[in-house]
């Protein structure tokens, strides 16, 4: 019984932008997973509700990370609709040599810069979160080209996420991110699978 009242008063402590949010947020990466291009204009919806969210939490790289999101998501919706004439949906694509080093150097470089920064603002974790946005823009755009090892990089940093998000007190958050660690493997899988099918 007390952990009914404990889990009541827990729930009403969460806001209904932060639920919202979360939904969205779920919503867009399960359908993303299976290859549905409908994923993009509900990630619009979600990631513009954790600009206002991760702003307040003074999780500025985040918020930051949010915007390019939402530049990314209206290029990924695009890039799934100029598929094959005769194909169902855009293939997947396996990562290039070349593609890692650059996506590497970019995340080194931009990790360094951007933590410098932060560090003098009243940001937490600076280099860290700036470690996880930089792995996050990689992420995104292997996601919008349809690369099969996005989902790879996802279970890496939605990992690091969940401890964050806990340690600012977003719980619904870090457990919506520990969901995006098993719908990342659910992705990888099935886009596997489908890269398989594109083999022959």
């Amino acid at each position: 019984m007390h952990i009914m009242y404990s889990l009541q008063d827990w729930l009403h402590q969460q806001t209904w932008l932060e639920i919202t949010g979360v939904v969205t947020g779920l919503l867009c990466v399960a359908l993303a997973a299976i290859n549905n291009i409908w994923n993009w204009p509900i990630a619009i919806v979600s990631v513009g509700i954790y600009i206002f969210i991760f702003f307040n939490a003074h999780l500025y790289a985040d918020m930051g990370l949010q915007v390019y999101f939402m530049i990314m998501n209206f290029y990924g919706w695009y890039y799934w609709n100029q598929k094959p004439v005769n194909e169902e949906k855009a293939p997947v694509l396996i990562v290039t040599q070349r593609e890692l080093i650059y996506a590497t150097i970019a995340v080194i470089i931009f990790t360094f810069i951007l933590g410098s920064l932060l560090k003098y603002t009243p940001a937490s974790y600076p280099f860290l979160d700036s470690f996880c946005a930089a792995c996050s823009l990689v992420g995104q755009v292997f996601l919008a080209r349809k690369v099969l090892e996005n989902w790879l990089i996802w279970i890496f940093v939605d990992i690091i996420y969940v401890g964050i998000y806990i340690f600012k007190h977003l719980e619904l958050t870090a457990i919506m991110y520990g969901i995006y660690v098993i719908l990342a493997l659910w992705g990888y899988f099935d886009w596997r699978k489908d890269y398989k099918k594109q083999l022959g």
